[in-house]
């Protein structure tokens, strides 16, 4: 547990490293939800409409920044040589590199969700499901990102081939979490949507990490 802790704080300082970290996502969230008016107009009632798919869209985009450099680094250096060669299992690894990249970069955009939200003109009841879907949104996106980066591992331009192959796997939390909020804001069940995000998640925690592996030891050999 130990060794899995201190690899876990060592992908956080690295995605904290990595091309300003946060800030660089948090920066282009905002400039997203700012952009925004400028392209549909003004209007309150128009933006309070799109306010809640729009900053799950926006979410999606902004955790695609740091996804080339999830693997790519390691794969270079030859971190990626040792992890495989460690006591901690690579699934493991990989589960941790995602987990601390949930941590550095998706928990401040599910903080700023809300508040985008909120300032596109959102009602202010929806900020608590808004902070919760995006925190689960977070990690189905950090772990899916996952295996896209590990795919593409090794490539040309490997950004481009890790968002050809990650956003069709965005897609769904996209549609389960908007819809969740587009629910309760219409005072319809918004549970099912919220439970078919979770669902996403669960799976995609509990499937990514092998397909990670799997893909980082084809890379290697």
């Amino acid at each position: 547990m130990s060794r899995l802790s201190a690899l876990l704080g060592r992908e956080i300082v690295l995605a904290w490293g990595r091309g300003g970290g946060p800030i660089v996502t948090v920066g282009f969230y905002a400039g997203v939800a700012t952009l925004l008016p400028l392209a549909t107009g003004p209007e309150p009632a128009r933006l309070a409409a799109i306010a809640p798919g729009a900053a799950w869209v926006a979410l999606a985009l902004a955790s695609l920044l740091s996804l080339d450099r999830l693997f790519e680094r390691d794969y270079e250096d030859g971190a990626l040589d040792l992890l495989t060669l460690s006591p901690v299992p690579l699934e493991l690894a990989c589960a941790a590199k995602c987990l601390g990249q949930w941590i550095a970069t998706g928990a401040p955009l599910a903080l700023a969700a809300p508040v985008a939200a909120i300032a596109l003109g959102a009602d202010t009841a929806l900020a608590p499901l808004i902070f919760v879907c995006a925190l689960l949104g977070g990690l189905a996106f950090a772990f899916t990102g996952g295996v896209g980066a590990a795919l593409s591992l090794g490539a040309r331009r490997g950004g481009l081939l890790t968002a050809v192959i990650v956003l069709p796997l965005f897609v769904a939390p996209v549609i389960f979490g908007g819809g969740a909020l587009d629910s309760f804001a219409g005072g319809l069940p918004w549970r099912p949507g919220f439970a078919l995000l979770g669902a996403y998640t669960a799976g995609a925690v509990a499937l990514g990490p092998l397909a990670m592996a799997a893909a980082c030891r084809n890379a290697l050999s």
